[in-house]
């Protein structure tokens, strides 16, 4: 059974399983997990990214030419200031719209054959965004379009799932969905931790521009901050090509690599094609001057959706399309809309909350005061020491929400009690920073502030894993896959969405309303959890 194709596979038959099905199964896991944790260290990184851009004077050459303290200088430097956030917005929203071609890859290209592509594919950002930071005048526009790009490793997600669940039975389904997305997620952390480590050093070369020092500290290259992933990235596009099984339960019409890679990339492209339009809609478009610049996200997000969708449907060709039929019929399934919302509760709020704790963190605790933004609290916890901590911890417990949910039978009962945890969670972040933002020493409240946030990250890890392990308890098998990356997709859109708002409610010194809306989610969430899967009228039992 070491061929790339697998016609023969059964893991629900006991003996299929334990002669043959289980080797093959954690072979592809454990190629699988390395590379969806370095597509969320590509995918996230300009989190991190964009503070070192800041404080080493990355200003896209819009203040050449300029003279230091002049009105022009200090706009330009406005502008460029504005121009940082929209990086992470850009990544978060191509990440999301790519897991939608995602959704459906592995039917199409094989499963084998599209780790491998999506994997390489990670390659491009790592060497382009190593080249723009390797230079302080690289216009902005060369970084948007490799945030755009690092937009592969957010879609990656949803067929790296859909593929995993197709080498486990049902009985694993939480063990194996749980570690493939909970090591994954680790990306997460370990690119937190990895990046203000690697910038210390001269490994990949020096870096050009007036950027030796930042604030007194020495500093060797930026640059590494992308081309650390190059290597690392290689070796697990091996391990996915000469490693990784294609099976007939996940791809009936099993390809050989070229037609396999041939299909994956065409779909990936339709997913880009999207996710461009998108991505100029947010930057290309004057918002402000409509003066919808706080509407301007929910305007974009159905747009994408919709564009990505009809370019699956009728974009395609014949045969593809006629596959991709049968696949899209979850949409018109009430239960998967109804997974769909609760799961964006959990990955949407992971992902979401990843990329704007240390920000959040900052504006309350270091610059604390509302009249001089540029003051400094001297006795401000040091936030970048911490922020990890959150993602590792989310990351690290959602194989336990899959494993409690395998124990006690029912994803939906552990889904049920860390939602209940989640709201309380989310309004005790909510009255420590209101307690914070009126105290004259806010450093006070830092320790209750981090615990409640590590509950939230807590939750919503558990709440992943308890969640998927319902789906395919829910869904058929056929249809359990396209779910899997479906409900993925629409989630990653939280990584869009949470700091956009934060962002919002924070300028407008009312960060505790973005919370309090999330809490109200979440019990939404929560009641429908129990009414479609827990109470008297319940559709599925406990699931």
């Amino acid at each position: 059974m070491s061929q790339i194709n697998i016609k023969e596979w059964d893991v629900e038959d006991e003996g299929f399983w334990d002669s043959i099905g289980k080797k093959i199964a954690n072979k592809n896991l454990w190629c699988s997990i390395p590379a969806l944790l370095l597509a969320f260290s590509v995918w996230i990184m300009w989190g991190v990214l964009v503070k070192y851009m800041k404080e080493f004077g990355f200003n896209f050459g819009m203040t050449e030419g300029l003279i230091a303290g002049t009105e022009e200088y200090i706009a330009a430097l406005k502008e460029v200031n504005n121009l940082y956030y929209t990086l992470p917005a850009i990544a978060g929203l191509a990440g999301a719209t790519l897991r939608l071609p995602n959704s459906f890859l592995i039917s199409l290209g094989g499963g084998r054959n599209v780790i491998f592509v999506t994997t390489a594919l990670l390659m491009i950002p790592a060497i382009g965004t190593g080249i723009a930071l390797n230079d302080i005048n690289t216009p902005y526009m060369f970084f948007a379009i490799m945030a755009l790009l690092s937009g592969f490793g957010g879609g990656n997600f949803s067929s790296s799932m859909s593929n995993i669940s197709f080498f486990f039975p049902k009985k694993m389904q939480g063990y194996a969905l749980g570690m493939n997305a909970g090591l994954g997620n680790l990306g997460v952390a370990v690119m937190q931790k990895m990046i203000p480590f690697i910038v210390t050093f001269s490994l990949f070369g020096g870096t050009a521009g007036a950027i030796a020092t930042a604030k007194g500290a020495p500093f060797e290259g930026l640059q590494n901050a992308a081309w650390i992933w190059f290597p690392l990235i290689a070796l697990a596009t091996l391990g996915a090509f000469f490693g990784m099984n294609n099976v007939s339960t996940g791809t009936p019409s099993l390809p050989n690599t070229a037609k396999g890679v041939t299909k994956t990339l065409y779909m990936i492209l339709l997913g880009l094609v999207a996710a461009s339009v998108g991505a100029f809609m947010l930057i290309g478009i004057p918002w402000a001057s409509f003066g919808m610049k706080n509407a301007s996200m929910w305007i974009v997000l159905p747009i994408v959706i919709i564009l990505a969708v009809t370019l699956m449907k009728h974009a395609t060709p014949k045969e593809i399309k006629e596959n991709l039929k049968k696949q899209f019929s979850i949409l018109g399934d009430k239960h998967n809309w109804i997974m769909t919302v609760i799961y964006t509760m959990t990955f949407g709020s992971f992902i979401g909350f990843s990329m704007v704790f240390p920000k959040l963190a900052q504006d309350i605790f270091v610059y604390s005061n509302p009249l001089d933004p540029e003051w400094v609290n001297p006795n401000a916890p040091n936030i970048m020491l911490w922020a990890f901590l959150g993602p590792m911890f989310g990351a690290l417990v959602r194989p336990i929400g899959g494993i409690l949910s395998d124990k006690v039978n029912s994803g939906a009962k552990v889904t049920m009690v860390s939602t209940i945890f989640q709201i309380i969670a989310a309004l005790g972040v909510a009255y420590f920073v209101i307690q914070a933002r009126g105290s004259e020493t806010p450093e006070t409240y830092w320790w209750p502030f981090f615990g409640a946030f590590m509950v939230l990250f807590l939750t919503t890890g558990i709440g992943n894993g308890s969640t998927f392990r319902s789906i395919p308890y829910i869904f058929s098998k056929e249809k359990a896959g396209p779910v899997l990356g479906w409900t993925a997709a629409i989630a990653a859109y939280g990584a869009f969405i949470i700091p956009k708002v934060f962002g919002q409610q924070v300028k407008a010194g009312t960060p505790e309303y973005a919370l309090y809306g999330f809490a109200a989610y979440y019990v939404i969430c929560l009641l429908l959890n129990w009414w479609y899967y827990q109470g008297p009228k319940r559709e599925f039992d406990n699931p």
